[in-house]
């Protein structure tokens, strides 16, 4: 009963159009917004800030530049891995070769570092697609880990090949404790989104959706497709170097290149199937279930071999989560290819009917 919009009138074009045209869920994302800005930081603490907030917030920008790519404009990639670690190493040259470079300026140069790179391998998109193009993307994975590996400019000539980055600081205010660092990664996170729910409503998101459902009927309505899939990897490059840099500045503060290894384009791409392909929301609940599935299990797996008596190792625990993402994305696609995201939806769709049959 109270999730409905009757009454809810809209008189202007403007109000029609807004993000969020029911009242409802304005004020809930209001009240979601004002617990993660207020209560989280008074009440959280070191722990759940380094190990399941900030990474969960960082790893939500990442999902959201992947959907855009693959869940709106049908573009498989492989390489999410590839253009994080060109975001987080184009920022770190940047601070380290140019005196008085502001951290967030440093940050959003090297999404656009990672953006030129996306764009460059995107272009075979204008020719494969599919599971070639999947491979193709694979390619920036291993091209990268060897660049970052072997030339020794990237990493300032470091003699272990890793970097570090230490006294984070913004306008001029440090950013040392937890808290600031995940307000740092809510803000940008807050403004990213908003972007992205805005660029998939927009004309440049309906050429993308129509590409990804059938780019031969898109491209005869007048629909360019060089310039659909070439942006959409732009974007995406974008959003993910941007979501490297913060990875590697705010929750490592030091790396090498294994921490962007093709480990870490596959975790991106279950969050996004889990989540739900094609859905902004779906972006934050496969984040949200990747970053907490494993500490579940690390937590429940031992209490209830002591339950029963059995000692259940750390490699066993590792393994019982590696089958568990497995199970879980051949569930998906089975049965709910839309994933977490599409769940929500029908619980929305049922809770506007409640409590009549439907």
């Amino acid at each position: 009963m109270l999730y409905r919009e009757n009454g809810q009138f809209k008189t202007t074009y403007t109000k029609d159009s807004q993000v969020f045209p029911i009242t409802q869920d304005r004020v809930g994302i209001s009240l979601l917004l004002a617990i993660a800005v207020i209560g989280v930081p008074l009440l959280a603490d070191e722990y759940a800030f380094r190990a399941i907030l900030i990474p969960f917030l960082i790893l939500s920008l990442a999902a959201l530049g992947l959907n855009i790519l693959v869940g709106y404009c049908g573009q498989v990639s492989l390489g999410t891995g590839a253009f994080m670690a060109v975001g987080a190493y184009a920022a770190y040259n940047f601070m380290v070769r140019l005196d008085g470079m502001p951290l967030l300026v440093a940050i959003l140069l090297g999404g656009v570092c990672a953006m030129v790179v996306g764009v460059l391998f995107g272009i075979p998109s204008l020719r494969i697609k599919g599971l070639y193009l999947a491979v193709a993307t694979l390619a920036a994975q291993f091209f990268v880990d060897w660049a970052f590996l072997r030339i020794s400019w990237f990493t300032n000539n470091s003699p272990s090949g890793s970097v570090s980055v230490s006294g984070l600081n913004l306008f001029g205010i440090a950013i040392d404790q937890p808290h600031e660092k995940y307000l740092l990664c809510l803000g940008i996170l807050i403004v990213f989104a908003w972007m992205a729910k805005n660029l998939v409503r927009s004309h440049i998101g309906r050429e993308w959706m129509a590409i990804r459902d059938m780019d031969v009927a898109a491209s005869v309505i007048g629909i360019r497709p060089v310039y659909a899939k070439l942006t959409a990897f732009a974007v995406s490059g974008f959003f993910v170097g941007v979501a490297g840099a913060l990875w590697g500045f705010v929750h490592l503060g030091s790396w090498e290149p294994a921490a962007f290894s093709i480990d870490r384009s596959f975790q991106l791409l279950f969050m996004i199937i889990i989540g739900g392909l094609g859905s902004i929301m779906g972006s934050f609940f496969g984040a949200a279930f990747i970053v907490i599935l494993p500490i579940f299990l690390n937590q429940f797996l031992p209490a209830l071999g002591a339950v029963v008596g059995v000692t259940i190792s750390t490699a066993a625990i590792a393994h019982t989560e590696l089958m568990i993402f497995g199970a879980l994305i051949v569930f998906f696609l089975i049965v709910e290819p839309h994933g977490l995201a599409r769940l929500w939806s029908t619980a929305k769709e049922k809770m506007r009917l409640w409590p009549f049959p439907h």
